[in-house]
């Protein structure tokens, strides 16, 4: 940043001044404060020393002073574009982008021909997906720099993401034109340019014209795969059947795994699955590529798919017998899609238990005493089998978990190997759905430790730990594959890691227990997370045009905007909105952070809770001082800016927030823009938005969710809530409200009084617990007080149900906490729900 005709300084400061601006760029802060200090002292008023003196002072976290002096700065030199450069970096910190944009643009006014400034607010707009200024901006830059080629490319990626089609291809012909001589073969940037116009001309419809270029450039293209998928694809869209079947020949004869191509070929065939006539030539084409490769298993796995009958039978037969031979665990992993077909997992079943019959069959080469896996065939054969049947009589569409444990319980027997933990997590897994936590968390450990240099064993049982809500345990195992001399120990090193799973996982396990301030705080975590991974745009804005990605850019642009769609962000999102609405329902929750107030516990339990919580604070500052201790301070980072201390390590400061809905439309706004579909996620803004009592939001959410599953059980919880919300503020509505709320939803519901339409609603589906469920929390709602014990009752007569799940007798153990019901009621709930699930521990507290 070079300083302004209006304060020129001396030829000494001058020459201090350039070294400032190094000391910034090269992060040697302590020099930079050091040099603008002796500055200012003979010129206390230059506004481009000051500015940059605060440009450092952010990037040292001291953010309030910075601005402070920033403003100072501008006062002292309004028509510098350093001091309004400095502005807008300073806002860019801050993530207030329209703020930074401002400044951007002022100080482009005052110097335009800065190609720094320009490009910095050319990064701000696609950040920001202004695609439209973006576009100008990069204009204005090829015409300053028209020789170099990313600017020529950033304009074409420019107008194809504002939808110009045409713009973009032209630029890139135009820069093609400018061309004296032919890139060389190995220049990557313009390979990958090509095979991006390649892509503009395809997305655009013009599949001929996209084959006629791919057809042009294929003899210089370096990316070999991506040409023939790409002529594979054309040449299929324009039906050029015969060509289209030699293209997916050539790719499968790379790669006969894929399923895509096969996909390819059966269209290129003419063939479709769905007719009956085409099975006998889809069965010849699988089976000559199973000739043909003998160790793939698409080709033998994929008419598994359309076959039925005793065509299935056969096959099915023939792939279980080649599997169980070879011993490979994944078999029936890879089967299980199929049990959507009630017909063919009956089929699977009875070939299963009859194979267990058989002896294993000689190997026609090496005869029968050939080891597979380095067992005896016979302990192979048995051992497969009886794993398929442990994992079949698992599964959730064919589940009997007395038969699985059976089962298991003898493949183990079978199995020799003292480190193959793969049976033991499959034993682990069948606690889990018994209900049994406690069980699954300790065979999941004792699995790990059949191989302790395995990571993956080692990150599942920590996810079983933490399912049992074990965390230390759970960190303690983690720890084991994490930096010893990380800051905050093990969960300090997995949170700078970002290891999503985890810290969601942690989240959850510390809702269940009821600790709401660290369950917010890990789900925090999580959001800022994905704040990062948002932020993480700005390096590939720029490196990907330098190294000329430019493809793999354009993909990534469109996947960081469908980024909080992650089941990972749903999950946390959904759960903190949920810590949110219990925080504005029960306020007096925030002081302690504990979803069952201190104020209802016994003095003994509060010192209790008091001490616990005061040793993890103190464990938690001591290994984070012993890690800070133990790292060395480099002179290369010397006075850059440090990590930030956590000052709230147990969140407890999270819990008190004055406005937790507002919070809690920090995670609801990215889900319904994103996840619109996800009817948990519409639950989710009804629960908001009828709390904010914005009343058509919230009557759209619940629109919404009965239009993706009108006969869900929330539905109808929801819609009695709706109109019970509406009734005590019927009068107070403007009439412009009442008319949508009036023609869109009241008109079309019965008139009866709401307790009868709750009462109708339980009487209609007797057989449904969850449905059950939901008529006791629309009772709770009205605020039927009287009905408090009938509705426990109820509850407690539904675990008679056949239809009742593990999952749903556990939400009715959760209900009856909720409407309070009586003592000898939950006794009773859970001496029926441990006699239906003796390995559950039901009324047991963790």
């Amino acid at each position: 940043m070079a300083q302004t005709n209006s304060q020129i300084l001396p030829s000494k400061e001058a020459t201090l001044f350039r070294h400032l601006v190094q000391n910034y760029e090269t992060k040697q802060y302590k020099k930079g404060i050091k040099g603008a200090d002796q500055i200012l002292r003979k010129h206390p008023n230059h506004g481009d020393t000051q500015a940059m003196k605060a440009l450092i002072l952010s990037n040292q976290g001291k953010t309030d002073e910075a601005f402070e002096l920033c403003r100072l700065a501008l006062k002292n030199a309004m028509k510098s574009h350093v001091c309004w450069h400095v502005y807008g970096l300073l806002y860019r910190g801050q993530k207030n982008y329209e703020e930074a944009i401002k400044a951007y643009r002022f100080a482009l006014r005052l110097d335009p021909e800065s190609v720094q400034i320009q490009r910095d607010l050319a990064l701000l707009q696609v950040h920001m997906r202004d695609y439209q200024g973006y576009v100008q901006s990069r204009r204005q830059m090829l015409q300053a720099k028209p020789g170099l080629r990313q600017n020529w490319t950033a304009l074409a990626i420019g107008l194809h993401l504002s939808g110009d089609l045409a713009g973009a291809e032209d630029v890139l012909n135009k820069f093609e034109e400018t061309l004296n001589q032919a890139p060389s073969k190995s220049d990557m940037e313009h390979a990958e340019a090509v095979l991006y116009k390649n892509s503009i001309i395809a997305e655009s419809g013009d599949v001929a014209r996209a084959l006629e270029h791919l057809d042009t450039i294929s003899k210089t293209a370096l990316d070999r795969l991506a040409i023939m998928e790409l002529r594979a694809k054309y040449v299929l869209n324009l039906d050029r059947k015969e060509e289209a079947q030699k293209a997916y020949r050539a790719l499968l004869a790379r790669n006969p795994e894929k399923r895509e191509y096969y996909d390819g070929l059966e269209k290129a065939l003419g063939l479709n699955r769905a007719s009956k006539a085409d099975h006998a030539k889809l069965r010849d084409m699988y089976h000559s590529y199973a000739e043909e490769n003998q160790r793939a298993d698409a080709p033998r796995r994929i008419p598994l798919d359309f076959e039925e009958g005793d065509n299935f039978k056969q096959l099915a037969e023939k792939y279980l017998r080649r599997m169980f031979t070879k011993g490979v665990p994944s078999a029936f992993a890879n089967l299980k899609q199929l049990y959507s077909d009630a017909s063919k997992k009956e089929t699977i079943r009875s070939l299963v238990e009859d194979l267990a019959k058989e002896e294993p069959q000689a190997n026609g080469t090496t005869g029968g005493s050939h080891k597979t896996n380095g067992h005896h065939p016979t302990v192979t054969w048995q051992l497969s089998i009886n794993y398929f049947l442990a994992q079949h009589y698992d599964y959730y569409l064919s589940r009997d978990l007395k038969k699985a444990q059976d089962f298991i319980e003898k493949t183990i027997s079978l199995n020799p190997s003292k480190t193959d933990y793969t049976f033991n997590m499959t034993r682990a897994r069948i606690q889990k759905h018994l209900g049994n936590i406690g069980a699954a968390s300790k065979e999941m450990n004792a699995a790990r430790e059949m191989d302790l240099k395995d990571r993956y064993i080692n990150t599942k049982c920590a996810k079983y730990q933490l399912r049992n809500n074990e965390h230390q345990a759970a960190i303690e195992t983690m720890g084991m594959f994490t930096r010893k001399e990380a800051v905050g120990g093990p969960l300090g090193d997995l949170l700078d890691m970002q290891c999503v799973w985890f810290v969601t996982e942690d989240g959850e396990s510390y809702f269940r227990e009821g600790n709401l301030s660290l369950a917010l705080k890990r789900f925090r975590s999580v959001y800022e997370m994905f704040e990062t991974w948002t932020e993480d745009q700005f390096d590939f804005h720029t490196f990907s045009l330098r190294k000329g990605m430019v493809r793999a850019y354009v993909d990534m642009i469109r996947w960081e905007d469908d980024l909080r769609k992650h089941p990972f962000f749903t999950r946390a999102a959904l759960s903190a909105i949920r810590i949110y609405c219990l925080l504005h329902d029960l306020p007096s929750r925030a002081t302690d952070g504990q979803l069952n107030s201190s104020s209802e516990l016994s003095e003994a339990d509060k010192k209790k809770a008091a001490k616990k919580a005061r040793k993890e604070a103190e464990k938690a500052e001591a290994e984070r001082k012993a890690a800070a201790a133990k790292k060395p301070q480099s002179k290369a980072d010397d006075g850059a800016e440090a990590k930030k201390e956590d000052t709230d390590p147990l969140g407890l400061e999270l819990v008190k927030t004055q406005k937790p809905l507002e919070e809690a439309m920090k995670f609801l706004t990215p889900l319904l823009d994103l996840s619109p579909k996800n009817i948990d996620v519409q639950f989710s803004g009804f629960e908001v938005y009828i709390r904010r009592k914005n009343y058509l939001p919230a009557l759209k959410c619940l629109l919404a969710a009965s239009s993706i599953d009108s006969e869900h059980p929330k539905c109808h919880e929801m819609g009695i809530r709706f109109q019970h919300a509406l009734s005590k503020v019927q009068e107070a509505l403007p009439s412009q409200i009442k008319d949508v709320i009036e023609s869109t939803y009241l008109s079309k519901v019965p008139k009866t009084p709401l307790a009868e339409q709750n009462e109708a609603f339980l009487a209609r589906h007797q057989s449904s617990a969850r449905h059950i469920q939901a008529a006791v929390r629309t009772r709770q709602a009205l605020r039927a007080e009287e009905s408090t014990v009938q509705s426990a009752q109820k509850l407690v007569e539904s675990l008679q149900l056949d239809s009742i799940t593990l999952a749903d007798a556990e939400e009715g153990s959760r209900l009856l906490d909720e409407i309070q019901a009586d003592a000898h009621v939950k006794s009773d709930y859970a001496e029926a729900a441990n006699k239906r699930w003796p390995d559950a521990a039901f009324g047991v507290k963790a």
